[in-house]
């Protein structure tokens, strides 16, 4: 599902927690830099905890609602368990497709959706009204993040934001620090587009 914010709600959300923001340092960046290309808009794969929907159209129809199960698989009637961890909608579509067409239907119609991602999520934490884990949508950038976990608290520092990205090679985390108060004030270009599993920290403000 997809949210569309105005830039004048999102400053709306977050205006509480500006007067904390007095400090301005520039971004700094290690290991990983901004990106405004979202890696999981594209080819999304399926993963355990994933809602999807299957609707059997013809030659008679059903429809079913089916959660990821841990092993990765679902069950759907006629077809059975079906492994689809790792795999793209149109993938798992065309294999329940063929196995319906093998000795079931002649013509089957059948469309696969995906209804809600929950193996997908960015987590918030730090001086923020909501802390915890959020799921991951479209293009969702540090500004939109804070704004989904309630925005900054009395003692949350729009300049004192950071995300830590687990390195794909090795133990730990990688970390960029955002001046979200500079993105505020109209330097889109710092904010930046979160990855499935990103943990967004608010710090307090210095006095």
């Amino acid at each position: 599902m997809i949210r569309t914010m105005t830039n004048v709600a999102l400053l709306t959300v977050l205006s509480a927690g500006i007067a904390c923001a007095q400090e301005t340092p520039s971004v700094a960046i290690r290991d990983i830099t901004p990106s405004q290309i979202n890696p999981d808009a594209v080819g999304y794969t399926v993963g355990v905890d994933d809602i999807l929907t299957i609707n059997l159209l013809q030659p008679e129809r059903i429809e079913n609602e089916v959660t990821v199960s841990p092993d990765g698989t679902l069950s759907f009637p006629y077809v059975g368990h079906l492994l689809v961890k790792g795999r793209t909608i149109d993938q798992i579509q065309q294999e329940i497709h063929q196995r319906l067409s093998d000795g079931y239907f002649k013509y089957p119609s059948v469309v696969v959706s995906l209804k809600e991602s929950r193996s997908r999520r960015f987590f918030v934490y730090g001086e923020v009204n909501k802390p915890g884990p959020y799921p991951m949508e479209d293009n969702t950038t540090v500004l939109r993040a804070i704004s989904m976990a309630g925005g900054f608290t009395r003692f949350g520092s729009a300049s004192r934001v950071k995300i830590l990205r687990p390195r794909e090679s090795r133990a730990g985390y990688g970390m960029t620090q955002v001046n979200i108060k500079s993105v505020m004030d109209g330097d889109s270009q710092s904010d930046v587009i979160l990855k499935s599993g990103d943990i967004v920290v608010v710090s307090e403000g210095l006095l």
